[in-house]
């Protein structure tokens, strides 16, 4: 049996740069960190030598063409895994619609699990971008780049994005004490609501395609990206914060449908309680909310946002891993 452990993720600024129709024409950027909420994706040897799937639902077939989960059927297929083998997942926290890269750390925990179940290594710059070439280019998913490095590498990174595809990893540079007081200035919140990550990126996407006003929106965000990330190498997380609420509010120009009365009337709460700036996580319109702010505001943020769920996170610095393996697979 192997388990691998994957992290999810949170952007702070530049989210959507990694989109094709942007990145091909204007170079992307976000800062983005791994959080110590996880994927687990568990991957054994099945005596019958048919393949069971179990997710939000049960699958058992006898051939990888009849897997009715695109992400695993395209996986298996990926690395000539013909039967015999059964997988399992499971998420600290609910994963469909999050907005924190759920089905990304999905595909790079299992692609990690099936290499280890075939007994081969590959860096993590060919995990990510395995898990990118399943998602985009097999699955046919309209989403970017981001979340794929996120998760295999780990850690709070500034992620940019070439006009030829490739994807540069920087690790950003600055001292520990700078990332303790990021990690501590962060408040996350479940909307209780879940939305489709695709639709909304699909509407980004041509929004940025059609409007060359939406598209220096864009460029704007990803100014901030660069800006944010000399922000923290200094030390300047006040800045950090400011960023933080002028990326929103360019996001939320850029797509109609991020935001609605209900997702404004939390936001200006966390602002007018103290909160420096903040976000919902991934495409918008619900999944989780992310906040910046001084620690000492922290409770009465808390107390104005009680009607949703607190969630208590740090940062991840190892990325997707194997923290099991059997040698026998048994």
């Amino acid at each position: 049996m192997i388990v691998s452990k994957t992290p999810l993720r949170m952007s702070f600024v530049g989210g959507g740069s990694d989109i094709p129709t942007f990145y091909k024409v204007s170079e992307g950027a976000v800062v983005s960190t791994a959080i110590n909420k996880y994927m687990y994706i568990t991957v054994g040897k099945k005596f019958s030598g048919d393949i069971r799937i179990s997710y939000s639902k049960t699958e058992q077939v006898n051939n990888v063409h009849k897997i009715k989960h695109p992400l695993v059927k395209e996986s298996l297929s990926a690395l000539n895994i013909a039967g015999g083998i059964e997988i399992t997942s499971t998420a600290d926290i609910p994963s469909e619609g999050s907005g924190l890269g759920s089905s990304s750390s999905y595909t790079v925990g299992l692609l990690n699990a099936l290499y280890a179940f075939n007994q081969k290594r590959v860096s993590t710059y060919e995990l990510a971008e395995e898990a990118c070439k399943i998602e985009i280019e097999k699955c046919k998913e309209p989403i970017g780049k981001q979340d794929q490095y996120a998760a295999a590498f780990g850690g709070l990174n500034f992620i940019k994005f070439k006009n030829d595809g490739v994807v540069v990893v920087e690790p950003i540079n600055c001292e520990e004490e700078t990332i303790r007081k990021l990690e501590e200035s962060v408040l996350v919140f479940y909307t209780g609501r879940t939305r489709s990550a695709s639709d909304l990126l699909k509407k980004q996407s041509k929004n940025i395609e059609d409007s060359n006003k939406k598209r220096k929106m864009m460029e704007e965000m990803v100014e901030k990206a660069h800006i944010m990330k000399k922000c923290i190498e200094k030390n300047n997380l006040d800045e950090v914060g400011s960023l933080l609420h002028e990326n929103w509010i360019l996001k939320k120009e850029i797509t109609k449908g991020v935001s609605d009365h209900q997702i404004d009337a939390w936001y200006n709460k966390a602002i007018n309680a103290g909160a420096y700036g903040g976000k919902l996580m991934g495409a918008g319109n619900g999944g989780f909310f992310m906040f910046l702010a001084d620690k000492n505001n922290h409770k009465s943020i808390m107390s104005e946002l009680s009607d949703l769920k607190y969630i208590n996170i740090s940062f991840d610095t190892k990325g997707s891993r194997i923290v099991f393996n059997d040698e026998n697979n048994g």
